[in-house]
């Protein structure tokens, strides 16, 4: 099968040298072509872990339209606040129709993905389809090493109208088939968003921490201790309101880690400390990392945006997403996915997207 990967960070060198160490034939892209000179030399990526193996790509290009010249799926593992840009630059150079796996969507990844696409061109229909997480549990070494983890089971995928969710699975390379299950809807792998919640309030609360130059910690075993634990879960809380609400409910971040990670545990706080596959990472060393700066505006700022349209208490949500702008002195809020200026607002208004979601079916935008 013929892959193009988007992006050759964390998930993305994983997910190439996965894929290609199972016989497909893999194309991993990156924008920035510095950070991938060591791979365009000798395009081979030295994996260990959960995945072992020395894989061979097949090409390494900064070349968008080389990396789109017939791809049977394209997997796009950038952090979401890229997808908007990236669904332009790859709607001005995609001649065949394909699929689009946002590897995770985040929050409405998918439908601002859709719709920026099709503004640039309505002649090609990809389908666009999100991950509510990545699959991977990894590390990038340097630029041709990678560290694996776990792999995730039952990982949750939807396309923007959720009809057409195990067809995607179904065209999954054999290797990916297994860990993937279709979600309900959109709202599943949305809203369902748990990195949002596991991110953003730890790295905050543990600034001292982050920006001490004598010491590292690690961020799930010593970053997320009972209190902060027990705040997490009270942000989750709020999320798995606004599922409900919106007529989809959502495991909470506990189950669902219990549930991927094949874990027990009576509350957040003893799961994580359960997850060996956690043990060993490290807490970031800025602030200026993607826990946060993808995490709540492509996160908790549509999240926050869409529980406050349907009339919800976003408390502990807002408080977060508050403490990162007065900290980082960015209006996370304007620069970030709320229900406002997700999509262009001739096509849907906030209320309407509301009604979308809870109808997806019905879209035919």
């Amino acid at each position: 099968m013929n892959i193009t990967i988007i992006g050759a960070g964390n998930s993305g060198l994983a997910m190439a040298a996965h894929l290609t160490l199972s016989g497909n034939t893999v194309t991993l892209w990156n924008r920035t072509r510095k950070n991938i000179e060591g791979l365009l030399e000798n395009p081979i990526i030295h994996c260990r872990g959960a995945v072992e193996g020395d894989a061979t790509i097949h090409l390494v290009t900064s070349n968008l339209a080389k990396a789109l010249k017939n791809p049977d799926i394209v997997f796009v593992t950038t952090p979401a606040f890229s997808h908007k840009q990236l669904a332009t630059q790859i709607a001005l150079v995609l001649k065949k129709t394909t699929t689009i796996i946002l590897s995770p969507g985040r929050t409405f990844g998918a439908l601002e993905f859709k719709h920026e696409f099709k503004r640039v061109n309505a002649g090609v229909h990809p389908l666009i389809a999100e991950t509510q997480t990545i699959l991977y549990t990894c590390r990038k070494i340097t630029c041709n090493e990678v560290e694996m983890y776990a792999l995730k089971n039952d990982v949750l995928l939807s396309t923007v109208t959720g009809e057409e969710n195990q067809l995607v699975i179904n065209q999954l390379p054999a290797c990916l088939r297994d860990k993937f299950i279709p979600a309900e809807s959109m709202i599943e792998t949305s809203i369902g968003n748990v990195g949002m919640v596991l991110h953003c309030a730890p790295l905050l609360l543990n600034t001292g921490w982050v920006e001490s130059e004598a010491h590292s910690f690690y961020y799930y075993r010593e970053g997320i201790s009972p209190t902060i634990a027990h705040f997490i879960e009270k942000m989750d809380a709020e999320r798995q309101l606004v599922a409900m609400v919106l007529g989809n409910p959502v495991e909470s971040a506990k189950d669902w880690m219990k549930r991927t990670y094949k874990l027990t545990g009576e509350n957040l706080y003893e799961v994580i400390q359960n997850n060996d596959a956690y043990e060993t990472i490290l807490g970031p060393k800025s602030l200026l990392h993607r826990y946060i700066t993808e995490d709540i505006p492509t996160g908790l700022v549509p999240l926050e945006a869409v529980g406050k349209e349907l009339g919800l208490e976003m408390t502990h949500v807002s408080l977060i997403i508050d403490l990162a702008s007065a900290l980082l002195e960015i209006d996370f809020r304007k620069e970030g996915r709320n229900l406002h200026n997700l999509i262009d607002k001739q096509l849907l208004n906030p209320r309407a997207m509301l009604q979308f979601t809870m109808n997806p079916l019905k879209e035919d935008a």
